[in-house]
């Protein structure tokens, strides 16, 4: 919750470190403290990034709201991160949908053997032209919208990649059986929450 607060008092210089800084140190002190010994390493890493993909990363969606101050593009706020949950969720269709109808080639069959390479230029390629065509909603040009729905369809990508490989070595299906035939709110998440900070610092680096 104190993620939160940070963003609610919009402390944007306590905001980016609290969690990779603080959090991640006073974990594995605590776990020391109390005399925790057994497993330790695996234990304490598991708990950081947990907080860390769960928490610090997801966190960037909302920060696109009170974080971000934008020239020309004062309470507008509201449209990019729409536009931002837009593209990284319709990249996830789209992939889907291009995987189902052309893929072939898998990319990494071990992880996830129903991401394939056609499947991800096809859904990337048209995610970009719709983000690209978007570009009126966002601060951005037409050019620097389809760079920026690029970055967030890769990052998005690989989240769903990483989070895939995690479950791999859980021995689980699904982060949980929220949405029936979906899994749990992490399944539909997991591109966010690797996409969500790039996206963030990239426009707060670039444009605000």
């Amino acid at each position: 919750p104190m993620q939160y607060v940070l963003l609610w008092f919009e402390w944007y210089p306590v905001f980016v470190i609290f969690i990779p800084v603080y959090v991640f140190l006073f974990l594995p002190i605590r776990s020391a403290a109390a005399g925790e010994t057994e497993n330790f390493l695996e234990r304490t890493a598991k708990i950081q990034w947990g907080v860390m993909i769960c928490v610090y990363c997801l966190s960037h969606a909302p920060a696109l709201l009170t974080l971000l101050k934008i020239p020309g593009y004062e309470h507008e706020n509201g449209k990019l991160l729409y536009y931002f949950v837009l593209i990284c969720e319709l990249s996830d269709v789209m992939q889907y949908v291009f995987g189902k109808l052309f893929g072939r080639h898998q990319v990494a069959p071990t992880v996830s053997p129903g991401k394939t390479w056609e499947g991800l230029i096809g859904g990337v390629a048209a995610t970009v032209a719709i983000g690209a065509g978007l570009w009126w909603a966002t601060p951005f040009t037409p050019w620097q919208s389809a760079g920026m729905s690029l970055l967030t369809c890769l990052m998005g990508f690989g989240g769903g990649l990483v989070m895939s490989a995690i479950k791999r070595d859980r021995g689980v299906k699904d982060w949980g059986t929220t949405i029936k035939g979906h899994g749990g709110m992490l399944d539909r998440l997991d591109s966010l929450c690797f996409a969500a900070p790039i996206f963030f610092h990239v426009t707060r680096y670039y444009f605000a």
